[in-house]
């Protein structure tokens, strides 16, 4: 009986890490956790509640292009504000949507 309930937790235990893992993943692949001061162009010009429908936005793409789209129009607007006060924006910064284009590898063949 004693190893009946042994082989059960170990299956449970195998389970949960399994589970939390895949959470982890996931969570992962839909870009940053938390779009912050350091990861979001403009930040300091955006109010609290555009802060958080861009993080919303954000996480909610599901093509490269859409995000890309939503990315290039979110950067001109926060150039024209910070222009207005005479600003300057930092350059750079990671690609927030490459996680939505397919991997180098997995190109369907042609034909």
């Amino acid at each position: 009986m004693d190893t009946e309930v042994e082989m059960r937790t170990r299956i449970d235990k195998a389970l949960i890490i399994t589970l939390l893992l895949s959470v982890a993943a996931a969570a992962q692949a839909r870009g940053p956790v938390r779009a912050s001061e350091g990861n979001t162009r403009g930040w300091q010009l955006m109010t609290p509640e555009e802060r958080i429908e861009h993080q919303s936005r954000i996480r909610g793409f599901k093509t490269y292009e859409e995000c890309r789209g939503y990315q290039v129009a979110h950067h001109q607007l926060m150039e024209e504000r910070a222009t207005a006060r005479g600003m300057a924006l930092p350059q750079g910064g990671r690609d927030i949507c490459e996680h939505l284009q397919p991997a180098s590898g997995s190109r369907q063949p042609s034909g």
